[in-house]
């Protein structure tokens, strides 16, 4: 049986919940709370988590200098490209605080190979190895056996490389890693300038072409590097700071001599 709320009895139910102490109505319709939605609500719609393949970055292989070098110097078909080939070889760090790259100096067909060190403040800076001081030296002892860089047939000519085309700071001794890097370079610019002797100047020519350091004891014995004999000798260097090592050098200098004449 349907009832009518009378505005009596509307009255009296304000105010019975007046005396049950509400202040204030929620809204301003009531709202029926035995009403039924139309529709039951929807469960979440569920995340197919076994057709979520989760995307792994895939790491990149970290840069082998060593195997990087080996690979670009073989690929050098010749002195000039041998040369793009180390300006575009990016681990060495030694290039970002040298000026210039300093790759040879003299005649590639002479029969003697002279491999220094690394560049000085004067190679840097002129881009040739062997100007500065211990360079004139250099020049002056070769000259005594009729050598020269300036020379220009193969018999009477010089050809003059360094293990390190780049100066290192305050001069500093080349440490492993780096000798390691430039080696395979090194080798294949033997192999392109195809002299009959090399000479090993100073401790870092020998450990790079012989493997082993100690001038003092292997200056004047004739050995192998490079598929070539080679001489180990006193950096000139060294005998600026050491004049009484001269003698030894001379020693050397006429072993060569007589090397290169075919009489050793």
């Amino acid at each position: 049986m349907e009832s009518t709320l009378t505005p009596d009895a509307a009255l009296a139910s304000l105010a019975w919940q007046i005396e049950l102490g509400a202040t204030e109505a929620i809204g301003d319709a009531p709202v029926n709370r035995y009403d039924l939605p139309d529709k039951a609500a929807k469960p979440a719609a569920k995340t197919d988590t076994a057709t979520v393949t989760p995307v792994i970055p895939t790491p990149q292989a970290k840069a082998d200098p060593l195997a990087e070098a080996e690979r670009a110097a073989a690929a050098a078909p010749t002195l000039d490209a041998l040369r793009a080939a180390l300006a575009a070889y990016p681990h060495c760090d030694l290039r970002r605080g040298a000026r210039n790259l300093v790759f040879c100096d003299g005649i590639p067909a002479a029969r003697l190979m002279i491999i220094g060190e690394a560049p000085g403040r004067d190679e840097d800076i002129q881009g040739k190895p062997f100007v500065g001081r211990a360079g004139q030296l250099l020049d002056r002892m070769f000259d005594a056996i009729g050598l020269s860089r300036g020379a220009e047939t193969p018999g009477a000519a010089l050809y003059i490389s360094n293990i390190l085309p780049w100066r290192p700071p305050q001069n500093r001794d080349p440490n492993a890693d780096e000798i390691a890097m430039m080696r395979p370079f090194m080798a294949r610019h033997v192999e392109l300038a195809n002299p009959d002797v090399v000479v090993l100047m100073g401790n870092i020519s020998c450990e790079a072409g012989l493997g082993k350091r100690g001038i003092t004891r292997l200056r004047g014995q004739w050995m192998q590097a490079y598929g070539k004999p080679a001489l180990p000798m006193f950096h000139p260097a060294y005998l600026l700071r050491n004049p009484a090592a001269k003698r030894e050098a001379w020693a050397d200098l006429l072993a060569l001599k007589a090397r290169l004449a075919g009489r050793a």
